[in-house]
């Protein structure tokens, strides 16, 4: 994959959250999503707020959403595990949700710390009600964030987009 065609797709996310009308972008941060939280850190509509965990970001995004506004939340999936608790406030309370969470544990992977909650994500997620959508090449990534993004604010429900490893690229502590 070029990385022209890494800077499309993650260009392709932030024109949905804009159009979405995404005003607060949580996130722990993460290389897979650095690009996308450059992108919203520059634009002055949208406020992006650093994590210590990725459940806080469930908790910006019910917030956001009282005070009438919204928010996506960005993690990699180990941090799923670390929102199964807090997921219960968006399906008991019925407030949208839009995470997009980077994958890891997949194709390619070096660590194999990472395969477990990668191998579980999409379940777990599942499990706590949140609907699941999945792009793995660059063209379908903005067109599925489009429409969990519909899907979790006009149903006020949690929706997730597993952007998966082949599509990020393999990780590696080292240059290769």
């Amino acid at each position: 994959m070029t990385s022209a065609t890494q800077a499309d797709w993650h260009d392709g996310i932030f024109e949905v959250l804009q159009r979405g009308d995404i005003r607060h972008v949580a996130y722990v941060p993460d290389a897979g999503h650095k690009r996308l939280i450059e992108r919203c850190e520059a634009d002055n509509r949208m406020r992006t707020i650093v994590l210590s965990t990725e459940e806080e970001g469930v908790a910006v995004a019910a917030g956001a959403w009282l005070g009438g506004q919204r928010a996506a939340l960005l993690m990699q999936s180990s941090g799923v595990g670390n929102c199964i608790n807090m997921l219960s406030l968006i399906a008991t309370c019925r407030f949208p949700l839009l995470t997009l969470v980077t994958m890891r544990g997949e194709w390619g992977e070096f660590n194999p710390w990472q395969t477990h909650m990668g191998g579980a994500t999409q379940g777990v997620l599942e499990l706590s009600g949140v609907r699941v959508f999945r792009a793995d090449a660059p063209e379908d990534v903005a067109p599925t964030v489009d429409a969990a993004l519909r899907l979790a604010f006009d149903s006020s429900m949690g929706t997730a987009v597993l952007l998966g490893q082949r599509l990020i690229g393999r990780k590696s502590f080292v240059e290769e």
